[in-house]
């Protein structure tokens, strides 16, 4: 995969000097910004072309979950995580209705919050147990009338479990392209924003169970 580009977006200097100490010891990492409101951090993620984004969802201004939704809007190829000392509720399905891919807690441990990176550029839904729990109970997913084929379940299910592209490929003997345009066809129909908002439909629909989630 090379190196994954990642932007710190955090109002506290303090806090990003900490993420971006820890995390440029992974030579897999890149951190090519660091932004300290929702509105820098879109700036940044345009002029930057990060592969993800670690979002503070309490900054002023522009909040983490409004940036989300903006970012994923607009380039939707740039991954979100989550990162705040809150597991409260609006907050955790507000970040994943705007588009997430993942949600940690600020005190995660260092070698959970690189695996949560790497597993986002790879396209992998990773939540914390906590967040995973109530986002299964809170989150209503709109879901569209439009059936997926039986192909597009089997790679929603797999998707669900955590699994990444390439992953699913090698499992479903199909190549990695058709996966992402299956991945693609998946998100529209259901009328999504992310893997984690499909993740959450597949086990609201008894695809996977919740204990399953992200676990792949």
């Amino acid at each position: 995969m090379g190196e994954i580009r990642l932007l710190i977006a955090d109002d506290h200097s303090v806090v990003r000097q900490g993420l971006r100490m820890f995390l440029a010891l992974d030579p897999d990492f890149q951190i090519v910004g660091e932004a300290s409101t929702g509105e820098e951090a879109i700036r940044l993620a345009r002029e930057l072309h990060p592969q993800v984004v670690l979002m503070d969802l309490l900054m002023p201004g522009m909040g983490g979950v409004a940036a989300t939704g903006a970012i994923r809007s607009e380039m939707p190829d740039v991954e979100v995580i989550a990162l705040t000392s809150v597991l409260e509720d609006a907050a955790v399905t507000g970040a994943i209705r705007a588009g997430a891919i993942g949600y940690l807690l600020k005190n995660t441990e260092a070698d959970e919050l690189r695996q949560a990176v790497k597993s986002a550029a790879a396209g992998q839904v990773h939540l914390s147990p906590e967040a995973a729990a109530r986002l299964v109970r809170e989150v209503q997913i709109p879901g569209s009338p439009e059936v997926l084929t039986e192909r597009e379940t089997a790679v929603l299910r797999l998707l669900a479990k955590g699994q990444a592209n390439k992953q699913v490929a090698r499992e479903l003997g199909i190549g990695e392209q058709t996966v992402k345009t299956h991945v693609s066809n998946i998100l529209g129909k259901l009328q999504l924003q992310s893997r984690t908002q499909a993740a959450l439909y597949a086990v609201e629909r008894g695809l996977v169970s919740a204990s399953d989630l992200g676990r792949g």
